[in-house]
């Protein structure tokens, strides 16, 4: 093989490799191999006020939804109750009573969130209202019930492959998927997956279960960009209800 025939194969190489074998390269991984998911991270989506396609409103921009096949599987009756919750979502919602949203809400909630990653266990700091999440990776399972369900979920983890994969059960009913009314039960069931595709992208999916409300698991999924600018940090911001703001404008 000539010399130019042998810097043309080895251009060609470089062409033909798969962009994702290429992100995977650069995926910041830890001393044992696994991908380093810990950063400064943001949605930029519109999945906050609506899940699904949504067009402008009053204090909501348009946006594209994020579930999969734009369809939520609600029984009838479930479909009543959420078009009820729209109707009266200004007072309704619980973010309007400084509840902490729940998973998967709190991730598409328009603000920063900083991921803290160690072997066995990863910390989720949440600028929206000082919320922590704890997510354990050291294979020990769910407690078992009767208790006291939390907002937040009780949260378990194991990788697949460059895969984080995070099993969320234990939920209250107090939180609802977004500002238009998407709700769910005690009996929620969420499974998240955050993989990495390259530095600075984390490709999140939750699959969501409730038989009380859902006539088949549904999914939605959203990229997650690295805030990169120099300094990032969370800020502060802190939740008032309307009666808190009322009395504090008197």
């Amino acid at each position: 093989m000539t010399k130019l025939a042998g810097i043309t194969a080895l251009l060609l190489g470089l062409l033909t490799c798969p962009a994702r074998a290429q992100g995977q390269a650069a995926i910041p991984r830890t001393a044992d191999g696994k991908p380093d998911l810990s950063g400064i991270w943001q949605v930029l989506n519109t999945a906050a006020w609506d899940i699904q396609d949504h067009a402008a409103s009053l204090g909501v921009p348009a946006g594209q939804g994020v579930v999969e096949g734009n369809e939520i599987p609600y029984t009838p009756e479930a479909l009543a109750k959420k078009k009820e919750n729209y109707a009266n979502r200004r007072t309704a919602d619980p973010e309007t009573k400084c509840y902490e949203p729940g998973v998967p809400r709190v991730t598409y909630m328009p603000y920063p969130f900083q991921i803290v990653q160690t072997a066995t266990y990863i910390a989720v700091l949440y600028e929206y209202n000082h919320i922590t999440r704890h997510i354990y990776v050291d294979g020990t399972p769910h407690p078992k019930g009767p208790i006291d369900n939390w907002f937040m979920g009780d949260s378990r983890a194991r990788w697949d492959g460059n895969t984080l994969v995070v099993d969320v059960i234990h939920f209250t009913d107090q939180t609802w998927f977004d500002r238009a009314g998407n709700f769910h039960t005690e009996d929620l069931h969420v499974v998240e997956r955050y993989t990495p595709t390259d530095r600075n992208h984390i490709q999140y999916e939750a699959t969501i279960e409730d038989p009380k409300v859902f006539t088949r698991p549904w999914k939605m999924s959203m990229p997650l960009y690295r805030r990169t600018e120099p300094n990032i940090q969370l800020l502060e911001y802190e939740c008032y209800t309307m009666l808190q703001e009322q009395k504090a404008a008197r």
